[in-house]
C-alpha cells in the first residue's frame, strides 16, 4: 500500500497542475536505456543465495518516494511560468526523480523474479513461476486501484457559476477548483 499513491497518482496530479501530458510522456524516452540496463546490472546482485537482500535494501528507498513525490507535486505550481509552461530544470528534476524511482522499482522487481526462479521446481517448468508471478502481480496491483479510487472519491471540488441546463448537462462556463488534500492524505496513511 505504501507504493500505490506515488506510483499511480503522481503523474496524474502533475497533469492536474497543468504539466502537459505530452512532455511527461516524452520524459520516458531518455529513460529507456536505463530501463534496459538496470535488470542486467541488478541481476548480478540477485544471482546469489539471498536474492531478496536486494529487495530489502531497495524497499526504504522506494518508500522514500512517498515523501519526495508529494513534495514535487506541492512545489509544481510555484515553478509554473505561465499556464502549461514550466522551465527546463523542472523537467530535469522530474526525470531525475523518475530515474531514481525506476532504480528502486527495478531492484525490487528483479529481486522478486530472481527469488521466484530460485524456488521454482525445474521439473514443472515455468508453470509454478507463472503462478507465483501472477499472485505477486495481483497483490501489488490492487492497492493501486484502491489508491486511484480513494483519490477520486475524496477529491473536493468547489465550483463557481456552475449549473445544469434543462437537459441535466453541466454548464461548461463553470470555474472549478480542485483541492489537493486527498492526494497528500493518501501518502500519509
Amino acid at each position: 500500500m505504501g507504493f500505490a499513491a506515488p506510483d499511480a497518482v503522481t503523474m496524474l496530479k502533475l497533469g492536474d497542475y497543468g504539466v502537459p501530458k505530452e512532455k511527461l510522456a516524452l520524459l520516458a524516452i531518455p529513460l529507456m536505456p536505463l530501463q534496459i540496463i538496470l535488470p542486467l546490472v541488478i541481476s548480478r546482485y540477485t544471482a546469489g543465495p539471498k536474492p531478496l537482500d536486494v529487495l530489502i535494501r531497495a524497499y526504504p528507498f522506494r518508500l522514500l518516494f512517498g515523501l519526495v513525490y508529494p513534495l514535487l507535486v506541492y512545489l509544481t505550481p510555484s515553478m509554473q511560468i505561465s499556464p502549461g509552461q514550466y522551465p527546463y530544470y523542472f523537467y530535469g528534476i522530474v526525470m531525475f526523480l523518475y530515474a531514481l524511482h525506476q532504480v528502486a522499482l527495478y531492484s525490487m522487481f528483479v529481486a522478486i523474479m530472481s527469488f521466484f526462479a530460485k524456488i521454482s521446481d525445474p521439473a514443472i517448468g515455468g508453470t509454478y513461476m507463472t503462478l507465483v508471478n501472477t499472485l505477486a502481480n495481483l497483490g501489488g496491483n490492487w492497492p493501486v486501484t484502491v489508491a486511484l479510487y480513494l483519490v477520486d472519491s475524496l477529491t473536493f471540488r468547489s465550483c463557481v457559476g456552475s449549473g445544469t441546463g434543462g437537459d441535466g448537462v453541466r454548464s461548461t462556463s463553470s470555474n472549478c477548483d480542485t483541492e489537493t488534500g486527498p492526494f497528500f492524505l493518501s501518502f500519509c496513511q
